[in-house]
């Protein structure tokens, strides 16, 4: 299958990595400062973040990582780190806002990784796994620094969102509809399951261990 606009979909993929990015720097350093980590630290959660599950992906795909095709990302990053140091007070106020950028780095990057993979001329069932994987690896490797146990191992709605939004992607497509219009339809979708499932308390069972009956 080949992906239709491919000029109009670069386009959109750099605007959505470049917003994604910022988004993501955010989250990790919000996360990071509740550790109570220093500057530097706090930069290095951010990029894990940001650029953590673009690297994955394109090493998979076998292309350059997609950082290093530009400063802009990690400068990205930087401003990120420079937001969270100068509104520092009033950041603090809003208790939720990892979260909202949580998501919304979820959204933009399971997108940006569904379109690369469609755009190099992957089936649609690798580019689901390549916009999953886009957006929460780097989730884990923040974890993984920070000593938390990675947020799409816990019951919390977040791996499955991002793949719940690469099948309505592949449903759309089917459909022939704009790809803009995808990419908007797509993002909000997966924005509205995470924000239901926090509000509504929707979390996958957990697995538990069968103790032996004595």
């Amino acid at each position: 299958m080949t992906y239709r606009d491919p000029e109009l979909v670069q386009t959109v993929q750099t605007i959505i990595e470049i917003v994604g990015t910022f988004a993501f720097a955010i989250s990790g350093i919000r996360h990071a400062s509740a550790k109570q980590v220093d500057w530097f630290g706090g930069l290095v959660c951010g990029i894990a973040v940001a650029i953590g599950g673009g690297t994955l992906r394109d090493m998979m795909l076998g292309v350059k990582p997609f950082w290093m095709t530009s400063s802009v990302y990690m400068i990205c990053t930087v401003l990120a780190l420079l937001s969270i140091i100068v509104f520092a007070k009033y950041v603090r106020r809003l208790d939720n806002a990892w979260f909202v950028f949580d998501t919304l780095g979820l959204g933009l990057f399971t997108i940006a990784g569904l379109q690369k993979a469609l755009a190099l001329g992957h089936p649609f069932w690798v580019a689901i796994i390549m916009g999953c994987i886009t957006g929460s690896a780097g989730g884990v490797v923040r974890d993984v620094l920070l000593n938390n146990v990675p947020l799409i191992f816990r019951k919390e709605i977040y791996a499955m969102a991002s793949i719940a939004g690469g099948l309505l992607y592949w449903a759309l497509y089917a459909l022939r509809v704009e790809v803009s219009l995808i990419v908007l339809i797509c993002f909000l979708f997966i924005c509205l399951v995470r924000f239901l499932a926090m509000r509504y308390h929707i979390s996958l069972p957990i697995l538990r261990e069968e103790k032996p009956k004595e």
